[in-house]
């Protein structure tokens, strides 16, 4: 048992469970049907995404260290609001009784909060499992223009 911080519309893992999509806008493009079958998410979870103040402004200039620093400083400092905090504790503790996932649509997991969410799991004491080799965006199905713009 244990969480894996992925990207959403990647292959799922063997046995990864439940993914759920710590996103703060569904996917466009995508019938609320497909979102599973499609490898995005079972569950849209956006109370662990970045808020979109946060979003509009990281995505505002190019990036640089020191904004993506003071981006994980955001980050962390809106998780440690009393309702994410619960949920990354809930989070934690189910990691040990069950496989399940979370994630982000980003290409690039080392500018995503989606790393920082599973530093914050980790840190509340989750299992988290190792990490496999990036996948692609999965297609099925005629090909529709997706833009999750950003978290």
């Amino acid at each position: 048992m244990a969480v894996r911080v992925t990207r959403v519309g990647s292959p799922r893992s063997k046995g990864e469970g439940l993914r759920l999509g710590t996103v703060r806008r569904l996917p466009r493009g995508v019938r609320k049907t497909e979102y599973a079958t499609r490898n995005y998410f079972d569950v849209w979870f956006p109370e662990l995404a970045p808020s979109e103040k946060l979003v509009s402004w990281f995505l505002s200039k190019p990036w640089t260290d020191q904004r993506w620093a003071r981006y994980v400083r955001r980050y962390r400092r809106e998780m440690q609001a009393p309702a994410p905090r619960h949920i990354i504790d809930v989070l934690a503790r189910l990691s040990y009784q069950a496989n399940f996932s979370v994630g982000c649509y980003c290409e690039r997991e080392d500018r995503c909060h989606r790393s920082l969410l599973g530093t914050l799991l980790a840190e509340h004491g989750a299992k988290i499992a190792a990490a496999r080799a990036p996948g692609r965006l999965a297609r099925k199905g005629p090909r529709r223009r997706v833009s999750p713009g950003g978290c």
